[in-house]
């Protein structure tokens, strides 16, 4: 993790060391972006094809997803992310919101999400676009976007405003 000099307004937190959860990563994520600045700020449908490499283990875990759905929603660990800041100025522009407020990487658990479609999967590889991180950045989950074991959740008062 890599600290960087704080904007105006920014603010950070000592949280002390993680270790109130173990995550297993299931592979690498493969994408043409060498750095963050490299990135696109979101992924895009007709981005370039990224992989999802697997570990081979897993390969079987892979089994229906390509054959029976268009899109899934990517976990991935933003291993070069600061963890810090709770107060943030995305744009440099002077004006600041908390950290739970944006998409940014920056975040106390730098858990990635993207919605990507699924172009095709090769052994225990899943080829994908719409993903919008850095080459290497290891995999946490793949799930659908939907599924018939997905059950739709009632509208809550603060979805209906």
């Amino acid at each position: 993790m890599t600290k960087t000099t704080l904007r105006d307004g920014e603010r950070v937190l000592d949280l002390g060391p993680p270790g109130d959860a173990e995550l297993r990563f299931i592979g690498r994520i493969r994408t043409p972006f060498a750095t963050r600045a490299d990135c696109p700020r979101q992924g895009r449908e007709d981005g370039p094809d990224c992989a999802l490499e697997l570990l081979p283990e897993l390969a079987p875990a892979l089994d229906g997803l390509a054959e029976g759905f268009a899109r899934a929603d990517v976990l991935y660990w933003l291993d070069r992310s600061r963890r810090d800041l709770v107060h943030q100025s995305p744009k440099s522009d002077g004006r600041v919101t908390g950290t739970f407020a944006l998409r940014s990487p920056v975040r106390p658990n730098p858990i990635g999400l993207s919605r990507v479609r699924i172009v095709r999967r090769e052994g225990h590889v899943l080829i994908v676009r719409g993903l919008d991180c850095i080459d290497g950045t290891p995999l946490l989950d793949i799930k659908p976007e939907a599924c018939s074991f997905s059950p739709q959740a009632p509208l809550k008062a603060a979805d209906e405003r």
